[in-house]
């Protein structure tokens, strides 16, 4: 209904609103030595989105989130072992092999595969960069709730959640700017495709927009940077990899998706890969 880039943007923008309430009631607000930590891990972790919003229309929810947040955890794993020092012992690489394992079964030939290569590919690598921003976006978080131990402040997970927001709304808008541009280069020049009017696309597509930014940016993410503040962001992502399973269902009923026992089987590997990698890793 409004395009990637256009439905990240004001989800983002309505969940910044919502967790601001929260910060500026009951939070810290921009307070924090660890702000500017916060700041950039937002840059970084929610301005990945933009790639996950190139991703779903391309592969779908099920695929685009299976390939996201499973890498996620082993490029946030790999990136606090080189920057924060915290090693990978041989059983949680076991278990990342089994995630690995899992991704790549759920990726083999099949049918819900029939999109062009070219299509399938671009979507494959916008899901790869959107999970390499997700880890890199967690690890600086966990940096920024050290800084903030250090300093003896209590950065709670909506405060962190709002302030990581600022710097995802950032990237977000200036993608939508440069994403307006070139539609408008496209009016004029008559090579735009038919789009709905202005007043029926926002009747239709707002109650998605609301839902999506106060489960996942507003709540889900709050319990998410709340989870990073005493667990490591490899195990925190691990067991956000289950997501694919939960989205199965949905993907069937919202996009028509058939459920394939290939997809199943692969997210089955995977999500008991993230359940090892929890075990060995406490």
């Amino acid at each position: 209904m409004l395009g990637g880039t256009e439905a990240n943007f004001w989800r983002l923008a309505v969940a910044t609103a919502l967790l601001a309430l929260w910060a500026y009631t009951f939070g810290q607000g921009l307070g924090g030595d660890s702000f500017a930590l916060f700041l950039i891990s937002g840059v970084i972790g929610v301005g990945a989105d933009v790639f996950l919003f190139q991703a779903l229309p391309r592969i779908g929810s099920r695929l685009s989130l299976l390939i996201i947040q499973c890498f996620s955890a082993l490029s946030a794993a790999v990136l606090e072992w080189l920057w924060l020092g915290a090693k990978l012992s041989a059983r949680q690489a076991a278990a990342c092999a089994i995630i690995l394992a899992g991704v790549a079964w759920a990726l083999a030939p099949g049918k819900h595969l029939d999109a062009k290569r070219g299509v399938l590919a671009a979507g494959i690598c916008f899901s790869l960069l959107a999970a390499l921003g997700n880890g890199f976006g967690a690890v600086i978080s966990r940096k920024a709730y050290a800084v903030a131990a250090l300093a003896h402040q209590d950065i709670d997970g909506a405060t962190a959640a709002y302030q990581r927001l600022i710097g995802g709304l950032f990237v977000g808008g200036v993608t939508l700017l440069v994403v307006k541009r070139r539609e408008i280069v496209a009016q004029v020049t008559h090579s735009a495709p038919p789009r709905l009017p202005e007043a029926e696309k926002w009747r239709r597509a707002w109650p998605w927009v609301l839902a999506n930014s106060f489960a996942g940016q507003t709540l889900g993410v709050t319990c998410y940077q709340w989870a990073l503040k005493t667990t490591c962001s490899g195990l925190v992502l691990a067991i956000v990899a289950t997501t694919p399973l939960v989205v199965i269902p949905f993907a069937s009923i919202v996009e028509g998706e058939k459920i394939e026992t290939r997809s199943v089987v692969g997210g089955l590997i995977a999500v008991a890969g993230a359940i090892l990698l929890v075990v060995v890793g406490t």
